[in-house]
């Protein structure tokens, strides 16, 4: 059972009310963990916002979703490893690429050295070095693209943190974990 209530969209505020009906519009459903940080209309502006300005960035979606489930299984939430292995098949990742992503793996150079990249930053808590970020480089990466693929990671902290501290129910079809944090 959820920590933290979810938000009852028929019965909020207005200004509740018109943030969840964006999000309903944007996924054809109301997925839990946006009516669970519905609790704090600034927390769900912010979420929302960040996961539109990512949206249009310079970092592909299917590499953005490959993040989310390194990041995910990092972390163990299963609720976010769920969601963004969806969307990640929506974004024209194979299982087998979503798979390999989860374990922080690529086929593709590129994509392995920003798994590889995302995942530090995870354990080591941000602390990198000058040679983590000169591997970005060396795979292809720009400036903009290693600052978008630590926002990714952000983002991805702060949901995998909002669905494990508050126990909100996996509303997609579920995913194992590859580990338990």
């Amino acid at each position: 059972m959820s920590r933290i209530p979810q938000v009852n969209p028929a019965a909020t505020t207005p200004e509740r009310q018109a943030l969840l009906a964006t999000i309903h519009q944007a996924f054809g459903a109301t997925p839990a963990m946006f009516k669970t940080v519905a609790q704090s209309p600034a927390a769900l502006k912010m979420m929302w916002g960040a996961f539109g300005a990512l949206g249009g960035g310079v970092i592909p979606p299917k590499l953005g979703e490959q993040i989310a489930v390194a990041v995910a299984d990092r972390n163990a939430c299963e609720y976010c490893l769920a969601v963004h292995t969806a969307l990640g098949r929506k974004a024209g990742a194979s299982s087998a690429e979503m798979a390999a992503a989860q374990a922080g793996e690529s086929d593709d150079p590129k994509t392995n050295a920003a798994l590889r990249f995302a995942l530090k930053l995870v354990e080591a808590r941000g602390q990198v070095d000058d040679a983590d970020v000169q591997a970005l480089r060396s795979a292809g990466f720009d400036d903009e693209q290693i600052v978008e693929i630590l926002a990714h990671v952000a983002l991805n902290l702060f949901t995998n943190y909002v669905n494990v501290a508050f126990a909100v129910p996996v509303d997609f079809p579920a995913m194992p974990l590859r580990r338990r944090a």
